[in-house]
């Protein structure tokens, strides 16, 4: 059994989602091998004892340890001083996303986060094997390119380049008819700053999602240095105003942790009203949980009662914002690349990595379209497709689909519904939102990118 830890090491869940793996694997006399930052974090933790490990930069031998494993072998691979091939064999989780690490590891030494310990220093790829890469996957048909990474504004500091220079370099290689996107990755507030316009000419190109996520972590700038997160919260506001400003439609996501050892009440209120004033369509709310080896687990904690109120508290001020009102009625182009849980809409996204849901034949994936904006809610909107755009610009009639009825389909309210058609299944918007949150579908599966 191959256990992959690949969530991210900053929060305390994902080892304990890990550890309940572990023991399950081992209750059933199975083989084991654990894979991913949990274990190259958190080597000796005593979860791990009698199974075998592969680090993070070792997934290219992971058959090698999986052999050994079952000749009864315990193995631990966890060091390697050079980065792993970008074109190792993989099977897609979705055949038209195209998942590409820039670097590994970071520059940073936030006070709560593990991953320095996982992913160690900056190391990135080069310029040319990125883009090398990038022509590789267009000819295989991928239509989305995510690039990865802990930090994307640090990339290239270790090799004397930097992240202008890389997308520039990328976006040279996509199809001038935007057939092919490339959606930006995390990036943190101080490694971009010194690159903002470039950056933001870079978000305004046709084959480029405006959209980044920046994360602030906090509101507060005592609590920002408490974290050692090197940058100050008017420094972000600079980041967000003049990318808003530059990048007409932009979509920035950003995170928030709650509960902070030392955060008083007055810096949690002034986390809220950072995210009150700019009201993001996407907000990461997690509590904080004290990593084991890092400095913020010596630090005093603030209750969880209160840490978990504080949370509850900055959701639903959250969950308020109407990020998508006005939207209705207008004609997006979107590009589409999934299928929605409720197995009735594909799922595709705007310029602005707004997600639209529509309902058309499976044959429209890796596509892109013409849609109408039918009615908006509060994370997705749906759309009514008008015609598609095939890869040279021309456009094409969009084939009907026909949607046979389900059980626990209900009809759509008369204040928000979707064009009646003989060919369309009509559903309860909210219970479609709701049903792909639960299930991850939104954005942010988050795999440390």
């Amino acid at each position: 059994m191959v256990l992959n830890s690949y969530r991210c090491t900053v929060k305390s869940p994902s080892q304990s989602a890990m550890d309940t793996l572990i023991s399950k694997g081992k209750s059933a006399k199975k083989p084991l091998v654990v894979a991913g930052c949990v274990p190259q974090g958190s080597r000796n933790v005593k979860e791990l004892d009698g199974v075998s490990i592969v680090g993070v930069q070792q997934i290219d031998r992971v058959v090698e340890v999986v052999e050994e494993t079952l000749k009864g072998h315990e193995v631990r691979l966890l060091n390697r001083k050079t980065l792993p091939a970008l074109d190792l064999p993989k099977v897609r989780k979705n055949k038209f996303v195209e998942i590409l690490p820039i670097n590994v590891g970071c520059l940073g030494a936030c006070t709560y986060c593990k991953t320095k310990h996982a992913r160690g220093h900056l190391g990135s790829y080069t310029v040319d094997s990125l883009a090398g890469r990038v022509k590789t996957v267009i000819d295989d048909g991928v239509k989305e390119i995510w690039l990865s990474s802990e930090d994307t504004g640090a990339y290239g500091r270790d090799i004397g380049v930097n992240l202008p220079i890389l997308l520039n370099a990328i976006v040279a290689e996509l199809p001038s008819d935007a057939s092919t996107m490339l959606r930006i990755g995390m990036t943190n507030p101080p490694f971009i700053l010194e690159h903002l316009k470039d950056i933001a000419e870079i978000l305004r190109h046709p084959c480029v999602y405006s959209f980044l996520h920046v994360p602030v972590q906090s509101g507060s700038d005592a609590i920002l240095t408490a974290m050692n997160r090197e940058y100050t919260v008017n420094e972000f506001r600079t980041v967000v105003d003049t990318l808003t400003e530059l990048v007409p439609g932009i979509q920035i996501a950003t995170d928030i942790i709650c509960g902070f050892p030392g955060e008083t009440d007055k810096d949690f209120s002034q986390t809220v009203s950072l995210i009150k004033a700019y009201k993001f369509a996407q907000v990461h709310i997690s509590q904080f949980y004290p990593r084991p080896g890092t400095p913020a687990a010596r630090m005093k904690k603030v209750p969880s009662n209160i840490v978990k109120q504080r949370s509850r508290e900055l959701t639903s001020v959250f969950e308020a914002f109407t990020p998508y009102n006005g939207m209705e009625g207008r004609v997006e182009r979107i590009w589409i690349t999934d299928i929605a849980t409720d197995g009735i809409h594909l799922v595709g996204h705007t310029k602005a990595y707004v997600q639209v849901l529509i309902v058309a034949q499976e044959s429209m994936l890796g596509t892109s379209a013409i849609v109408k904006i039918t009615s908006v809610g509060r994370w997705s909107v749906f759309g009514e497709v008008i015609e598609t755009v095939n890869q040279t610009n021309h456009k094409s009639k969009v084939p009907s689909r026909k949607c046979s009825a389900r059980k626990n389909v209900l009809p759509v309210p008369t204040a928000a519904h979707v064009p009646v058609s003989q060919n369309l299944v009509l559903v309860d918007q909210r219970a479609v939102e709701d049903r792909m949150l639960q299930n991850k579908v939104m954005f942010f599966r988050m795999t440390c990118i």
